[in-house]
């Protein structure tokens, strides 16, 4: 499955549009990484647990829309769009979407 943010592929020919796909994860950050973030925010510096959830949710969705788009009979998702959120009481939910078009390609 080719994965792209560009509205084409070079080099191939979308023949048919199977339609948009989705890919949602969301995650609860604990009680420790929060704790642990709060310190670097006071000395400065990465929070290395908060990056790791992150990644780990980016790519959870992109898995999960490219998942959708093979059981669609696609070969590429064109466009993919990914937006981040904070969900919940006092922001304890990072919510992860990825989108775009599932397509065949020649």
């Amino acid at each position: 499955m080719i994965l792209t943010t560009t509205p084409a592929i070079e080099g191939r020919t979308i023949t048919e549009y199977k339609g948009v796909v989705f890919g949602e994860v969301i995650s609860g950050v604990n009680f420790l990484k929060d704790f642990a973030a709060s310190i670097r925010n006071l000395v400065g510096g990465r929070s290395g647990s908060y990056e790791e959830e992150l990644i780990a949710a980016r790519t959870q969705a992109m898995q999960e829309m490219s998942d959708r788009a093979s059981r669609l009979g696609a070969d590429a998702v064109v466009g993919i769009d990914i937006d981040y959120e904070v969900l919940g009481e006092n922001n304890g939910m990072l919510m992860v979407t990825a989108s775009g078009t599932a397509v065949r390609l020649a």
